[in-house]
This record gives C-alpha cells, structure tokens and sequence, in this order.
C-alpha cells in the first residue's frame, strides 16, 4: 500500500467556506468535519470554522449561525424534534447565581453565553439559579442550561432600579450563599448592578471576563490589548462570548421561592420612564434596530421614510455607500461599523463577506431581497422574496395602521 498522504482539495476547500452550499453537510461528513487533518507536507492543518477551535490567542470559536448547534437541522427539517438528554440535580452541593439582562423579557447571546460559563463552573454537582426581576417571555429556560429559576416580582424592582434589585439579591445571598454570582458586563445595566452588587458585598469582582478556567479568570485590560488574570473571585463580569451556550442538556428549571425577607428603603433614584430619541442619532455600535440597505434598494426616499416608521436607525452596505446614497459613518461590515443590534434588517444586500463578519454579533436577521440564493438569505433567521419597494411600502401601511388602531385603544 502506498505511504503517500492523499488528500481531497475540494472537500477541504468547501469545509472551510461557511457559505458554500454543501458546507454543512462536509462538517457533518466523516472526512470534511474533521477539525484537523494531515498535509501533503506532513503538517497537520486545522479547520478555523470548527467549533470550538483554539485560535493563536488562545481565544476558542463560538459559533453564532446555530448550525453546529442544530439550527441548520431545524432549518431543513422542522418537523424533526430532538429530544435532549435531562440534567437534573436534586441536592446540589453548591449553587452559581446569574442574574441577566433578559433584553425584552428574553434570555440575549449574552445572557446564553453567561449560563454557558454557569453550567460550565457547576458541573455536576452545582445548580444554576437564574434570578429574575419581574415578568419574561422566555420558553427555552431548559435548554439554555437553567436548574433552578428564582423569580423576584413587585413594583419596587420594575424599571431602572438598580438600589431596590440589590437589596433583593442580598437576600438571595443570605439565603444560598452561591459560590459564584456571574452578570453580564453590559451597558444594559448588568454591569452597574453586578458592580453596585460588589460594593454591597465587599467583593472585589473581575470586570471584562472572557474565560474562566481551572480556578482563574482571565478579563479584558488595557483598552483591549492585554488581559488581567487574577484567581475566579465570587463574583464575576463577563464579556460576550465568555463560554459557548449550552446546546447538548435540558435542565428541568424547577422554581426556587426567596424565603428571606427583602430590606425595603426610600429610593435615591426615581425612574421617569423611557425618553423618545431620535434613531438617527444613535451611533451604529449602540443601536438595537437597524434597517440597512444596499444595491438592490431603487428607491431611497422610501427606505427613509420606512426607517421613520420603523423607528429604526439607518445602515448601509459598502456599495450603497460607495454610490453615494449614504453617509461613510453608516457603513456596516468588516471595513465599517461592526454592529450588535437585536434586530439587523436587511433590504437589498447581497451579503458580501466582509459584510457578514460585521453583523455576526446580531441575535436576528431579517432579510429582504430578490435573489433567494444569496449569501444574506442564507445568514438570515427570516427571509422575505420580493421586491424592496413594495415590502418596504407595505411595511410604512402596517405601522401606520398599528399606531392609529394603539391610539384608538388609548382613547
């Protein structure tokens, strides 16, 4: 038999192009899913587009498309149903508290990305206590790695109120005592409540978290360029893409109810509720909604005025801007503004590379384009087929309706 290495530049070439047609089904395959192979030369070459892949940082890959973790299965087969393997704890030995930001009344990639760190510091014998302030909208507790769910209600807590939130979660560590808190460090209002928690326990936290490994917690330091690594402290900030959700167990997210008595006190800050603010002056990196557009927009006036209506700020695509018909500050991609809206709406864009890697923190995609082939098509969560205008028109009628039928209600 012959020594020589013989290898298959096709297959390798189409696993390591994420937007190639065939390129789930080579990872899913015995021989393209292969996160390392041999050479010709004898050097052993890997896959970066592999889960769970070491970069030279020592920073791991997490993938945000679903596809390692069943939604591309989900895509192609919605009537398929996976059932998950049941992780129960019944006396756990120690708890992990996480209090998240739950944008919307919904668990963000965030707050998935902190239980995944959770269940990661809990193994086996710990249970995550997820702790709530209010009403949700949550359904998928139990695949997101939540054992025990600690639901804290009252108007005291609603709003921004960060003083009320912790003297609540005092008493949460009065009564469980959790080996670790971990909250996201977000603008969203984690990172205040996690540092303001610090402060009322006398814990020195670490801020910027982006791994936590055999007892050491690595952060974010110097702007970015270095990292401070200290021993993993009770409580913890961590960064996005801190640890890969959990995406293999269902956790049976038993109910917890909070048997100490919560200290009540005058409050130092008084909410005045939410300020209208004009879309258009929130910067790329900061803005929730985006409706972007690109070459297959014709109609520009219309895509301002359904931005206006939308209540949405406005983005664009290189081409677009290369044309002219937006501003260079309103640039998504790689080469532009790397964006993390909630809600990414694109209308007319191919979906170039460079445009992809700029929106791959987004949590859903929206697109709306002519060409179902197109690499935008296959990023989004929903597609629409059909020509921009009239859906960006029919889009300004719905919400014109919307808001007359909410004023009618009001009245």
């Amino acid at each position: 038999m012959s020594d020589l290495i013989r290898r298959d530049p096709r297959a390798e070439w189409i696993a390591r192009n994420r937007l190639h047609p065939l390129h789930a089904a080579m990872l899913s395959s015995s021989k393209g899913g292969e996160a390392s192979w041999m050479g010709p030369n004898g050097i052993v070459r890997k896959n970066p587009h592999a889960v769970g892949f070491i970069g030279p940082n020592g920073i791991k890959r997490i993938d945000r498309s679903g596809a390692q973790q069943g939604g591309a299965a989900k895509r192609s087969s919605a009537s398929e149903v996976v059932q998950l393997p049941l992780h129960r704890v019944e006396q756990p030995i120690f708890s992990i508290c996480v209090v998240p930001d739950m944008l919307g009344g919904r668990l963000s990639s965030h707050d998935k990305d902190l239980l995944g760190l959770a269940n990661k510091l809990a193994g086996s014998d710990g249970a995550v206590v997820l702790v709530l302030f209010g009403e949700h909208k949550e359904s998928a507790f139990d695949c997101n790695g939540v054992d025990r769910l600690l639901q804290i209600d009252g108007a005291a807590f609603e709003g921004y109120a960060p003083e009320a939130r912790v003297l609540a979660l005092s008493a949460v560590e009065s009564q469980l005592a959790p080996r670790h808190w971990l909250l996201p460090d977000s603008r969203n209002g984690g990172g205040e409540l996690g540092r303001r928690l610090a402060a009322k326990l006398g814990e020195r936290p670490a801020t910027r978290v982006w791994q936590v490994a055999e007892g050491v917690a690595s952060g974010r330091a110097g702007a970015g360029r270095e990292d401070l690594i200290r021993k993993a402290p009770r409580l913890i900030l961590a960064a996005a893409e801190c640890a890969e959700p959990v995406s293999d167990t269902r956790h049976e997210v038993r109910p917890l109810a909070l048997q100490e008595n919560i200290a009540h006190s005058l409050p130092r800050i008084q909410d005045l509720g939410a300020v209208a603010v004009d879309p258009a002056q929130i910067p790329m990196a900061e803005a929730e909604f985006i409706l972007s557009g690109g070459n297959g927009v014709r109609d520009w006036t219309l895509f301002h005025q359904a931005a206006m209506a939308l209540g949405a700020t406005e983005g664009a695509s290189r081409v677009a801007v290369d044309d002219g018909f937006m501003s260079r500050e309103r640039q998504v991609g790689a080469s532009g503004t790397w964006v993390t809206a909630r809600v990414y709406l694109a209308v007319g864009i191919s979906g170039a590379i460079q445009h992809l890697q700029g929106i791959g923190a987004c949590d859903k995609v929206i697109a709306i384009n002519l060409d179902p082939s197109c690499d935008m098509i296959k990023r989004a969560d929903l597609s629409v087929i059909g020509e921009s205008a009239a859906i960006l028109q029919a889009l300004i009628e719905r919400m014109a309706a919307y808001r007359q039928g909410a004023a009618r209600d009001a009245a």
